[in-house]
């Protein structure tokens, strides 16, 4: 923590009218208090994934960010003491079960049944939702696509996973986000215990030339990540001790119309231990007084959430047919995975030009 107050020293910083919600007034804006910091989220496109940890600062008293490409892993191997396989929600993957199927070289698009028109994302079907992980994030106990790897081999299926969405890479409209391209086409895999890890069988859906790989738990690391394009193991998220808030794009529900792709989200690292909660401004003050005026003894322990990685999300921005903007009469306490205390501001949605994926943040450990 000493490290964060000494980069907090030299960082604080005014933001200007610009961030502010439009319903609110513009005159006499009182200056906020703490570090801003523009994750690199890249543009409209949105195509990082930025984990970042805001209890270690860099040389210029910003917060560590480590970022990847959203399109460079696949499939996320659970490092806990249980079996479970997470799909990337960032690129809109899905899976289902290939039933009555034991031979993955012989399953391919002739038999598969209608499971491609169902394994979809973002199609407004309620039903859909079966086909991709409980979006709270709260493993082990929350349901995946993927049915927990069981001790038996033969009693893990063959599934059919729908690979999701390429990054979109044309030009972006100003004040739009595009979260996918092309699509990236189909694979049949089967997971299986291999020791105290995980082996996967996979191949393209027509294709009977069979990979495999051994994936390797790692008690430091949340998951161990995998690329089936590239057949390696890959290095996603920091270590779980070390990273606090994810902006990303998430495949989330939409209650009654199944899942939908959200731009421009923000996820919060429950299963390293942390904790989250939202605090909303009431008149007369205004967002921003509300947020400088919250103390270390305002925390209140009973309102973190730990078990639902969504609590900031997309409630802190509002975008639609009408503008985007950020919501001003919010904001958030964060407690880390290391018991470190932080209130968090969001000030822009944009850029200068109004560019989405280009959002900053302010914040302050209490």
């Amino acid at each position: 923590m000493k490290k964060i107050l000494l980069g907090l020293l030299v960082s604080v910083s005014v933001i200007s009218q610009s961030c502010l919600n439009d319903n609110e007034d513009a005159i006499a804006v009182p200056k906020i208090e703490g570090t801003t910091f523009e994750p690199a989220v890249g543009g409209g496109a949105e195509p990082n994934q930025v984990w970042i940890d805001l209890s270690e600062v860099d040389a210029n008293g910003k917060p560590i960010q480590t970022f990847n490409k959203r399109t460079d892993w696949d499939l996320a191997f659970y490092s806990g003491s249980e079996f479970r396989v997470a799909l990337n929600s960032s690129i809109a993957m899905g899976a289902g079960k290939v039933e009555n199927a034991t031979n993955l070289s012989q399953v391919n698009e002739t038999n598969i049944g209608d499971l491609m028109t169902k394994i979809q994302v973002s199609n407004y079907d309620a039903a859909n939702v079966i086909y991709i992980d409980d979006v709270k994030g709260n493993l082990p106990t929350a349901a995946t696509a993927i049915e927990e790897i069981k001790a038996t081999e033969s009693e893990n299926a063959i599934y059919l996973v729908n690979m999701g969405k390429d990054l979109y890479n044309g030009t972006v409209p100003t004040g739009s986000a595009l979260t996918g391209g092309d699509s990236r086409g189909w694979m049949k895999i089967q997971i299986v215990r291999y020791g105290e890890g995980y082996k996967i069988k996979y191949a393209d859906l027509n294709s009977t030339a069979i990979k495999e790989a051994i994936i390797t738990k790692n008690n430091a690391f949340n998951f161990t990540f995998f690329s089936l394009k590239t057949d390696k193991v890959v290095n996603i998220q920091p270590e779980k001790q070390k990273w606090d808030i994810c902006f990303t794009v998430f495949t989330n529900i939409i209650q009654g119309a199944g899942s939908y792709v959200y731009a421009d989200f923000v996820t919060s690292n429950v299963l390293g231990g942390a904790g989250v909660y939202e605090v909303k401004a009431n008149a007369p003050l205004t967002g921003t007084e509300a947020y400088n005026n919250f103390k270390t003894s305002d925390i209140d322990q009973s309102k973190f959430v730990y078990n639902d990685q969504r609590v900031i999300g997309a409630n802190w921005r509002t975008a639609g047919p009408g503008g985007s903007y950020i919501n001003n009469s919010v904001f958030y306490i964060i407690k880390d995975p290391n018991g470190h205390y932080f209130k968090l501001k969001f000030m822009a949605l944009t850029d200068a030009n109004g560019n989405r994926g280009f959002p900053q943040f302010e914040y302050k450990p209490l």
